[in-house]
């Protein structure tokens, strides 16, 4: 079942986060969040934006949230997304799940641009990064739009970003103005 984070599923998320943080270069953050930063990241998104789990017979088992491209008006119409999934419960179709259940949202928001940045191996897979986020982004409709070359290291290793890019909605003149999601929820 997708449904809206609450803020008691922090310590559950923080749990699925560790595996990242510590164990590959997925995320570029040496460090796993506090309970209370996780809960306070929960808290700002929901300000604005989606941020949604995946749940099966009461256990959260991946979750993913958007948040703003940049911090200009221009750039409303467009996101971030991020998405995370238990590592022991890949290739189950959560994460697919999860992007379906964003992205509706994220239209009814009247967002149309949709962006990853995704870390990437430098040669091949290595220990810490293979391509499976690049691959699960390409297979959902996302194309791969900018790379930055050895731009972040962690564990003694360099890695690449890519951007990946997938159009939600018709680019319209005038357009018409983003729906915060708080709002979009009320209506």
């Amino acid at each position: 079942m997708i449904r809206e984070v609450r803020l008691e599923d922090a310590k559950r998320l923080v749990e699925i986060y560790d595996y990242y943080v510590t164990s590959t270069a997925i995320t570029f953050e040496y460090t796993t969040p506090s309970i209370e930063e996780f809960t306070n990241r929960i808290q700002h998104t929901l300000e604005h934006y989606p941020y949604i789990v995946y749940e099966d017979k009461g256990v959260v088992l991946g979750y993913g949230y958007v948040g703003p491209l940049k911090g200009r008006a221009a750039y409303d119409w467009s996101v971030e997304t991020s998405i995370y999934v238990d590592h022991n419960a890949k290739k189950m179709g959560i994460g697919r799940k999860i992007y379906e259940a964003l992205e509706e949202i994220c239209a009814k928001m009247h967002i149309t641009n949709m962006y990853a940045c995704i870390s990437a191996p430098k040669d091949g897979n290595d220990p810490y990064l293979d391509t499976n986020s690049m691959d699960f982004h390409a297979h959902m409709g996302y194309k791969e739009i900018a790379r930055f070359h050895t731009c972040g290291y962690k564990f003694d290793r360099w890695y690449d970003m890519v951007w990946y890019e997938k159009i939600i909605g018709e680019h319209q003149v005038p357009m018409p103005s983003i729906i915060n999601y708080q709002d979009m929820k009320k209506a």
